[in-house]
This record gives C-alpha cells, structure tokens and sequence, in this order.
C-alpha cells in the first residue's frame, strides 16, 4: 500500500510511537512569535529549564504588535530579544527587520520540503505549500518542542482535493479556497491533513499556495500541504543552490515527498473553478462564503489588504492594478500592510505603495496587528471592514466590528465603489 506525503514525512522524522494513534516526531525548525511565545518562556523560567534544543532550528520574530502599542506589548517583545540574546538565536527578527511570520520566514529560506515544523499559532499550516509538514500548537507542545525539539501529533489522515480548471481574470486562490471551505464546513477536515493538487495548483506559484493552505485550519485541518516541484525548487533556488548541481536535480529529489498513486485517503474531492466567481463572507465563521452578486452594494467602512493570507507582492500587484488611477470611495478608510521589508521594498520600486498612498490609503509597516483586532485597524462597535485577512470570527478585528474576508483584487474593488464589488468590472 502507498503512502501519502504526510505519512512519509512522519515516516522520516518517526522518534517513538508510544501508541499507534500517537507518533513522536524530531522537529526541524521551530517558529516563535511575541504573542504566545513568551508564555511559553516564562513557563520555561519557572520550571528551571531555560534551555533550547539547537538555537539554529529557532526562528523568532516580533509581528503581532510592532512596535508595541502599550506596556504589556512591550514586555512581551523584551522577554522575546532577552530570550534570543540569552539562547543565541540568530534568526531573531526585531524592529526594522521583521515581518508577519509566515511570510517572512518562506522568504527567507527556513522552509523546505519533507520538513516537519510547529509554531505557537494556527496558520503554521500555510508552510504546507512547500511540502512540508507544518501545524499550530498549543503552549505545552511549543515548550517541549523549544527545550526537546520533538512534537507529538496523531497518527496522519489525509484528505485529497483536486483542483482543476482555469480561473477568470479577477479570481485568485484566495477565492479557491474560500469556495473549498463553502464546501467542507468549519469541520469538514477536522483532524485531517488536507492536500492540495491538480492541474490548476501546478500551476499556481508559491504565493497562491500559501494562500490556499494558510486557510487549510479554516476547515478544521492539522495542516494543507501542496507537492513540492519546480516552482517550489525555483523560490528555494538561492537557498538550496549549493546542495544541487542543478534546479532539475533539485526537482526530482523533491518527488520523494509526492504521495504514491495507491495511497490510501479518507476522502478525495474534485473540484472544478472555471465558473467560480469572487467569493466573500457574509457571517461570523469563514464557511459563511456567497458568490460576489450576492454580496455586491454592501457598503463598507474600513479595507485592509495585507496579512499572511494576502500581504505577498502578488496580492498587492491585483490590489494595484484596479487601484491605479482612482480614489478610495467617500467616507472608506484604506489600510495595506506588505507583510514583510521585502516586499514593501519591492513595493516601492515598482511604484504599488505610491499607488496606494495615492488613492487615499494608510501604508503600515509589517504587522499582524489588525488581522486580530490588536492594532493598527481596529474596528469600532457596528463598523464593517472588508479584508484579505483570514478569519470573520464575531469580534475578531474588534468588538462589535463585522469582517467580510475576500481576494486582494475584490477588496480594491471595494475600495474604489464604497460598497462589496465585483473587481471584474475593473479588469479587461
């Protein structure tokens, strides 16, 4: 019988099996963040066994709250430097050089195929897209795998969906997956690791599949993951370059991470998205999804382009290109985030931020501050905001505040009418 990637993957960092439902697996990198980290630390502290496993396998970044925006903040960004200054973590990305995590960390090369990585946050799963196995974990499970570099996780099962089909001009994978989640409910993979396949993630690049499995959890998944090949080898190029004579070769040591053609799944789902339309929420969880005519005329308050799900120079190109030229809608604040220094950089040079800046919109240096209502955009009571983000949760970009989530280019389009808009109307 064949394996899955997953299955592989546990197959290959495998520790002990204490249980056969339950697998102890080494962990290769370990992601830190200022918000659930330092809980963990202190915890640490405490039990006197302030230590690291391997202070290379650490990466840490300040990106919830940066800079900080009150005392508490602050503290947790000082228990953060103190901790990678005391440990000699050398991937520490402070003020200035950081970035939300799971933008910046693929960016900068600590995410490869077959890897096994956790992180004290829910969409560790967006790392799937390299090929590796990468979940959000709960504060016991950060301190283990912080002083052990180890992680226990139920024995995998995996869900397949196929995706096929040519997307419209104006539909990304931001409106691919929201239509999956449609489909399978807040619970429809519960427990399940899903993988993303077929002709039309072949061809996406790597921006697009970050986006399709940083949504995964959304479904209730342990993670999503996509298979690694060419396109996942040519972003990896300046990193892996020196352990591969050529791209090719890189390409086909990858195929070892593919799932077999006889392996064994819980469900396979086909789906075709050559009608899809722009998708959008219209509730409080992130299955409430309608097709954009449905939504279109809902007027707005607040846009927000950025996050880990859209803030890559990708989604900030679709936001420019219906942007270039206009104005943000009478009475509509606008907010975009690049997601790290990089990409605002590259922002610059091509001339988006000054798009933007000149449309009426807020530029903020990287921050997962509004995404979760902490800063930098909070929504007061009875006010809508229409985001690229990733959760609508009741609440979640502040009390009383309603999140419709939707694609870089759908948001522009919001932008420039005032009210939820279809962004083909904008696009020959």
């Amino acid at each position: 019988m064949g394996k899955t990637i997953t299955q592989k993957i546990f197959d290959a960092h495998l520790r002990d099996s204490p249980t056969p439902e339950n697998m102890v697996l080494d962990l290769d990198v370990v992601l830190c963040h200022e918000i659930t980290t330092p809980i963990a630390i202190m915890d640490l502290i405490e039990k006197g066994m302030d230590r690291v496993f391997d202070p290379d396998r650490i990466k840490a970044v300040i990106d919830h709250v940066t800079p900080a925006k009150d005392s508490k903040t602050a503290a947790q960004g000082k228990i953060m430097r103190e901790w990678a200054r005391r440990h000699r973590i050398k991937d520490f990305f402070d003020i200035g050089k950081n970035g939300v995590c799971h933008a910046l960390f693929p960016e900068k090369g600590f995410i490869r195929p077959g890897y096994t990585v956790i992180m004290g946050d829910s969409h560790t799963c967006t790392h799937g897209a390299f090929g590796a196995f990468a979940a959000g974990v709960g504060t016991t499970d950060l301190e283990v795998g912080i002083l052990k570099g180890v992680c226990t996780f139920r024995s995998p099962v995996s869900m397949k969906i196929e995706i096929s089909g040519t997307l419209q001009r104006g539909v990304s994978a931001k409106d691919v997956i929201l239509a999956i989640i449609k489909k399978l409910t807040v619970n429809g993979a519960t427990d399940r690791v899903i993988e993303f396949t077929g002709p039309l993630v072949k061809q996406m690049n790597m921006a697009s599949r970050m986006t399709l499995c940083n949504m995964a959890v959304e479904a209730g998944a342990t993670s999503g993951l996509c298979y690694p090949d060419r396109v996942t080898a040519e972003y990896l190029w300046p990193f892996i370059k020196n352990e591969y004579t050529t791209i090719d070769d890189a390409v086909v040591d990858f195929t070892k991470w593919h799932s077999d053609d006889d392996a064994v799944y819980a469900e396979v789902l086909e789906i075709n998205v050559s009608d899809l339309e722009p998708q959008v929420t219209f509730g409080y969880k992130p299955d409430h999804v309608k097709d954009i005519k449905d939504m279109e005329g809902t007027a707005v308050d607040q846009i927000y382009i950025g996050s880990c799900t859209n803030g890559r120079i990708e989604d900030l190109r679709q936001a420019a290109e219906i942007l270039k030229g206009k104005k943000l809608a009478a009475g509509v604040r606008g907010i975009v985030t690049p997601a790290t220094p990089a990409i605002y950089s590259q922002a610059l040079e091509e001339g988006i931020i000054k798009i933007f800046m000149d449309a009426g919109f807020c530029v903020l240096n990287p921050t997962c501050g509004a995404c979760l209502g902490m800063s930098s955009g909070v929504l007061a009571e009875d006010e809508i905001c229409a985001s690229t983000t990733n959760r609508n949760f009741n609440g979640r970009m502040g009390k009383g505040g309603m999140v419709h989530l939707m694609s870089p280019a759908t948001a522009a389009a919001t932008a420039v009418n005032g009210t939820i808009s279809d962004p083909r109307q904008f696009l020959a």
